[in-house]
Parts: C-alpha cells; sequence; structure tokens
C-alpha cells in the first residue's frame, strides 16, 4: 500500500484519454509515469495534456521497463493480445481496452498467460452501460421476481454506417476489429452478467450492404464486418436469445435489452438510462434504483484494488471475456456457413 503504483499507458485512444488516464491520476499512490503511442508527435501531445513524465512509440520499452509496474492497453483489438500476453510475461499487470481480442483463439491465449500468473490483475473494461442497474436487475433474478426467464431480447441500432459514402472505419477492419460486430459483445457480457450463463447455441445470418469504402488515404478497400447481424440463440434452461444489431437504422436508434419472464418482464431503455418492470396483468412500472445500489464507472480504482489487495478482478476478467468471445466466434461461424446452428 506504502509503494507507489506506476502505470503505462499503450494506445492513448478516446476512452483512454477522456477515463483512464484522468480516473488514474486521481488515485492516491498511482503515477500514471509514461505514453505510448503510434507516433512521437501523438506520443508527446498526450503527454503535455495530462502532464505525464514521458513519451515515446516502442511499447515493448514500455513493457520490459523496471520502473513500470502495469500496464492499460488503449489500442484497437488488433494489439491486445499481443500486447496483454508480453506485459503478463514481463510481470506486469494488465487493463485492456474492450473488446477483449480480435477473435476467440487470441483471448484463450490471453486467458491461459494470466491463469498461469494468478499474481497478476488480468482485467477487460466492461460494458458501462448497465453498471447502474446490474445490481438492482440481479436481485430481481434471484428473487424470483421475473419467474422463470423465457426470453432474452437484445437490440441496439444506429445509423452510424448507412451512409454509403462514409470512410472505412477501423470497426469494419477485420484485421484491426477482428470478428467483434457492433455492439453484440457488449450487450451480451451485460446479460452474462445478470444471468450468470451464456448460451449454448446459436443461428444468425447478417449482412454488409456497402461492399466497400475508401480507407484514411482514399483507396477502396473491402468492407468485412456486418453491418447487420441478427441471432437466434439457446439458453440451458431454456430461455431464448433473440438480438438484432444495425449501424443502418434509419427509423431512429433503438438500445434496450428486455427479460420476458413467467411472472413478470423487465426491459432495460439503455438510451434514456430507465429501468422498467411489467407484472402480469399490470401497467409497465418505473424501477426506482435506490442510490446505494446504483453502480457507476469506477474500472481504474478497481483494476488498482485488485493489484493492491490482491482479490480477484470481478468486472470483467479474462475468463468473462473468453466467454463473450466465444459468443461473438460462434455468431460469425454461423452467419459464414450459411446460418448453420452452431454450439459454444
Amino acid at each position: 500500500m506504502s509503494q507507489r503504483l506506476r502505470i503505462g499507458i499503450i494506445g492513448a485512444g478516446g476512452n483512454t484519454r477522456a477515463k483512464h488516464i484522468p480516473e488514474f491520476k486521481k488515485i492516491s499512490g498511482v503515477e500514471v509515469s509514461v505514453v505510448c503511442n503510434r507516433t512521437m508527435e501523438s506520443s508527446q501531445r498526450v503527454a503535455k495534456e495530462f502532464g505525464l513524465p514521458f513519451a515515446t512509440t516502442s511499447a515493448k520499452d514500455v513493457i520490459e521497463s523496471p520502473d513500470i509496474d502495469a500496464i492499460c492497453i488503449g489500442t484497437w483489438p488488433n494489439m491486445h493480445a499481443k500486447f496483454a500476453v508480453a506485459a503478463l510475461r514481463a510481470g506486469k499487470h494488465v487493463l485492456t481496452e474492450a473488446r477483449m481480442a480480435r477473435n476467440l483463439a487470441e483471448a484463450e491465449m490471453m486467458l491461459e498467460e494470466s491463469l498461469q500468473r494468478p499474481s497478476l490483475a488480468a482485467q477487460i473494461v466492461p460494458a458501462p452501460m448497465s453498471l447502474p442497474f446490474d445490481a438492482t436487475i440481479i436481485e430481481m433474478l434471484q428473487r424470483n421476481t421475473l419467474g422463470t426467464v423465457r426470453e432474452v431480447l437484445l437490440t441496439a441500432t444506429s445509423d452510424h454506417v448507412a451512409d454509403s459514402s462514409l470512410p472505412l472505419s477501423w470497426r469494419q477492419d477485420l484485421t484491426l476489429s477482428g470478428k467483434n460486430t457492433l455492439y453484440m459483445g457488449i450487450y451480451y457480457e451485460m446479460v452474462l452478467r445478470w444471468l450468470g450463463h451464456g448460451v449454448t447455441s446459436v443461428v444468425a445470418d447478417a449482412a454488409i450492404f456497402t461492399k466497400e469504402r475508401k480507407d484514411e488515404e482514399g483507396v477502396p478497400e473491402p468492407t468485412t464486418i456486418p453491418e447487420s447481424v441478427t441471432v437466434l440463440g439457446n439458453y440451458p434452461d431454456g430461455a431464448r436469445l433473440i438480438a438484432h444489431f444495425s449501424g443502418v437504422e434509419r427509423s431512429g436508434a433503438r438500445a434496450e435489452i428486455r427479460l420476458n419472464g413467467s411472472k413478470a418482464g423487465l426491459r432495460l431503455d439503455l438510451a434514456k438510462g430507465e429501468l422498467w418492470l411489467t407484472r402480469a396483468g399490470e401497467p409497465e412500472q418505473l424501477v426506482t434504483i435506490a442510490p446505494e445500489k446504483r453502480g457507476s464507472w469506477q474500472v481504474e480504482a478497481d483494476f488498482v484494488d485488485s493489484i493492491r489487495t490482491g482479490r480477484g478482478v470481478r468486472l470483467t476478467d479474462f475468463a468473462t471475456g473468453v466467454k463473450y468471445m466465444q459468443f461473438t466466434e460462434a455468431v460469425w461461424d454461423s452467419w459464414h456457413t450459411g446460418g448453420r446452428r452452431v454450439t459454444l
């Protein structure tokens, strides 16, 4: 507790600048010692913005430095596995941005490396949208408020790729984002927290409407990540998963999760930040979240606490990350095999 914890940042993207660096700097006894970006110009710019002592372009130097205790990886998914494994082998604690990796094989490699080093904290940034509601929803399920859960409905749509003239985003590039598709993994992770288990099989269909887009240099490149995907899944207790994710929704964005039970239904409106409960034969009612049960963003504080106390990571550990990457991979495999049912 008396020793200073020194953090090295690799990849200072939007979330790293908005959340990770400022939140780490608020914690007593924690120092953000160095930032590493792809160019020295951008590294120095971030270092100057946040008053960090060192800037570099060498991730290897940051990972191998004896003056660094923990690594925060804020890169695109294509580098998560490489840097996380290297950091763990170098004896460093790891916090990596979501999504966990590009594919299941990379995620399993990260998990295996972390299991060989149980004294090191290995954490993924959790899906944040449901944090205020998680404790209340879990309590309702434990109290059997909904009865037997029959359906889980995930819906996340927008129009962010509806315009075919828009340039290629890294999220649409298989080499950078991997098999992560739209908000699929994030929504699945949230429900995984509540139910404690995932689906056992999926059937999926997806579409790419704009077959190619121009990259940052104006060169046409193929679009490799679906712009719309629909998934049907089965839970081991008989419940069904019905999920739809789209980036071409022109009729108004939607962001919600519904749980339909034998006694009641629950609707989490993520756009409005509201939780609604409908009991059989009664009108829908807004659920008031008790202040002591309302969770919030504390990713950096949780990471530091895991390091200092040695307790296990709760949100989100590498084992949970592998579970949502199994789902992502199964959806991808089903789509690529013409809608074949894939068992997880």
